[in-house]
């Protein structure tokens, strides 16, 4: 019988962003019929693989060289799909990241990074193939690594990980994915809209997942959320948040009133509490 987190860690490494989709779809359904088993104190020796694997292209440049995101051409607009699309594929890879790597963590922990990871292939689907529809593809256009950077930096701390992946980059989604759902709307481009519909209403529940075991992690070491984050943002080089934010869809996810409130205070006093 295959095991959860060694099959996951062996996607991750997989160069074949298909493969990765097709796969993982597989291993969820396998894992819901009890085909595929959990072994959480699995240790693995992964110092010569190269990781997450990743297709030939797109390049990766510096966010600055990224290309521009214009939505008065079909190229334009194809380059701003094409960013969600490495978005997804690198949200993909972070949750396969998130169940091989950390060991000894509750069984629901990993059933709940399975589900991300499964609901992140669907998400990258579902935008490269719209992306296809008007004559491009994922890998068409160079893209930035900044969420993948973060990743690396947490592989030694499973609550790092949560306060600085899912609640720190990944929620910035929240507050971002609505104003380009509207820009979207006003081309009339209403499967754009369903699909940024479907990726938002999603990643509340993959914020809320990185809430929760944050809370969980936090509770376990008796430290505050509010003091703990402060302390770990600054330890692994977290961004400043800075708004606008969302704030319903984050309350959703499972911020906290103190830590939404620290939000619209001004951003010198906010020193990275949320």
């Amino acid at each position: 019988m295959d095991e959860l987190r060694e099959t996951a860690l062996a996607l991750l490494v997989s160069t074949d962003a298909q493969f990765k989709v097709s796969q993982l779809h597989s291993l969820f359904t396998q894992y819901q019929q009890q085909d595929v088993a959990l072994n959480p104190s699995k240790q693995f020796d992964c110092e010569s693989l190269d990781l997450p694997g990743r297709p030939v292209k797109p390049e990766l440049v510096p966010p600055l060289r990224a290309p521009k995101r214009r939505m008065d051409t079909i190229e334009g607009r194809a380059i701003l799909w094409h960013s969600l699309a490495h978005i997804e594929f690198n949200a993909m890879n972070l949750a396969l990241d998130a169940i091989w790597r950390f060991p000894d963590m509750p069984k629901e922990y990993y059933e709940d990074w399975l589900k991300v990871a499964k609901e992140e292939s669907y998400h990258f689907s579902l935008v490269n193939q719209h992306m296809q529809s008007f004559g491009f593809s994922y890998g068409d256009f160079p893209a930035h690594n900044s969420l993948w950077e973060m990743v690396e930096r947490t592989t030694d701390s499973v609550i790092a990980r949560m306060a600085l992946v899912p609640r720190t980059m990944e929620a910035r989604g929240l507050d971002a994915v609505p104003g380009i759902r509207d820009r979207f709307a006003q081309i009339k481009d209403s499967k754009g809209v369903e699909i940024l519909e479907i990726i938002l209403q999603d990643e509340i529940g993959h914020v809320f997942i990185g809430n929760h075991w944050f809370n969980f992690l936090c509770a376990g070491e008796k430290v505050s959320p509010i003091t703990a984050y402060r302390e770990l943002a600054k330890k692994y080089h977290a961004p400043t948040l800075r708004g606008p934010f969302n704030f319903e869809a984050r309350q959703q996810a499972g911020f906290s009133s103190e830590e939404l409130s620290l939000l619209e205070s001004p951003i010198e006093k906010r020193m990275q509490a949320v």
